[in-house]
């Protein structure tokens, strides 16, 4: 595998200034203890313009063995991937997600895959029925499952310098991009990955977020009352991070409302429960 040390994106210093760039506030004190992986963790950035340039050998594998270390529930893996890079498969991939370029640009895509397909095939080949195959924590667990890994491979992908974006509009239309897999019954694409080069000529940033103390809560769940002023405030961070950006400019509460306030804002996707019952899976509640 080729030694890819150097970073495609701008460095930052410290962990304390990738949390000036996170979260637009002084770094708490005392200082945040340094360590390389948080460091790169937190210097993600979603990336959706690619340079041609392959990845190196090997890459591709050892995100695979970083996403196989992530934590499965009793071990039971539930997941796959399938990694396209085959230029005309993923612009028939781009096509079904979306329309978004960037599928076809980037030289690979992965489609993180909630697979329970290979346990029916242990439980056909142990002659062995598996009626906790169909019950909906087994499918539940199974999404976490491959969450996990896709993040996993994630942090190893930009480990080397790489860029990603995750792609959920492979839920557009579910069955098509099954059939484009070749997944068998009891296997759904969760969500792709776009995986590349940033292109140095459209740089990306970092994304603000939410500030940490409205996430995180301490022994029990506290619902805070500076909330609302909270949001307010991240509503113009957000607006003015996307600006400087030239992107329009949109609060994080805009987005939600946007997204959320019409089912059909999801593209397709919230015919996702009849969509999985046509695909095998059958999310049996007792």
């Amino acid at each position: 595998m080729s030694d890819v040390t150097v970073s495609s994106f701008p460095a930052l210093s410290s962990m304390n200034a990738l949390w000036q760039a996170r979260y637009g506030t002084r770094p708490p004190t005392p200082p945040l203890p340094e360590s390389p992986v948080a460091r790169s963790l937190m210097a993600h950035r979603s990336v959706r313009a690619f340079s041609p340039t392959a990845l190196p050998e090997g890459v591709l594998e050892a995100a695979v063995a970083a996403a196989q270390s992530a934590s499965t529930a009793c071990n039971m893996q539930a997941w796959s991937v399938v990694a396209v890079q085959d230029e005309q498969k993923r612009a028939r991939i781009a096509e079904l997600a979306g329309e978004q370029a960037f599928i076809a640009q980037a030289p690979l895509f992965l489609a993180w895959v909630a697979d329970l397909s290979r346990l029916e095939q242990v439980g056909r080949a142990q002659d062995c029925a598996l009626p906790g195959l169909d019950m909906l924590d087994t499918f539940v667990t199974s999404v976490i499952d491959t969450a996990l890994a896709a993040q996993n491979a994630a942090a190893a992908l930009e480990s080397y310098g790489l860029g990603i974006v995750y792609v959920g509009a492979v839920r557009n239309q579910p069955e098509a991009i099954a059939t484009e897999l070749g997944l068998p019954p009891r296997a759904l694409a969760v969500c792709g990955m776009s995986v590349g080069y940033p292109d140095r000529n459209h740089p990306t940033s970092i994304r603000p977020r939410l500030p940490q103390h409205v996430v995180l809560h301490r022994e029990r769940y506290d619902a805070q009352p500076s909330v609302p002023a909270d949001i307010a405030a991240y509503d113009e961070r957000v607006r003015a991070a996307r600006a400087s950006q030239d992107q329009p400019a949109r609060s994080w509460s805009e987005s939600v409302l946007a997204r959320l306030g019409n089912a059909a804002a999801l593209h397709g996707r919230e015919h996702l429960p009849q969509a999985l019952r046509a695909m095998g899976f059958r999310l049996d509640q007792a």
